[in-house]
């Protein structure tokens, strides 16, 4: 029988809907999409795409501290875009968040994100 445990952390926003931060499982933690909401305020971060980026990640980094694991033991994740155009910069801030051997990931454009955000970023990790 395989045992799920909830993951949460008052350093990350709290789920806006019927879904939990991140669900421990099978030696892995799959952790929902993380978009840029300051844990504190509840309020978005940024009117630009770096800056977003970068609260996006920083609270992906806490949910999967929170679950015991890193930004150092993620496998994949799933980048959400509101531009394309802001790939490139996107690929710069990721770059300093993750190292190499990077993880899987894809990325992929988006016609709307929750709160009309520029981007949301979800992973999957080992936890060990």
């Amino acid at each position: 029988m395989t045992v799920k445990t909830k993951v949460t952390t008052d350093q990350a926003p709290q789920a806006i809907g019927p879904y939990s931060q991140a669900i421990k499982a099978a030696g892995m933690v799959y952790c929902s999409g993380q978009i840029p909401l300051d844990p504190k305020t509840g309020e978005i971060v940024g009117n630009g795409i770096e800056e977003q980026v970068r609260r996006a990640i920083e609270n992906l980094k806490a949910v999967l501290e929170a679950a015991g694991s890193s930004l150092e033991k993620v496998v994949k994740t799933t980048v959400y875009l509101k531009n394309m155009d802001d790939f490139a910069t996107v690929n710069k801030i990721y770059a300093e968040y993750f190292s190499a051997d990077y993880p899987a990931r894809s990325v992929v454009e988006v016609s709307r994100l929750p709160k009309n955000v520029l981007v949301e970023i979800e992973a999957i990790a080992i936890c060990e």
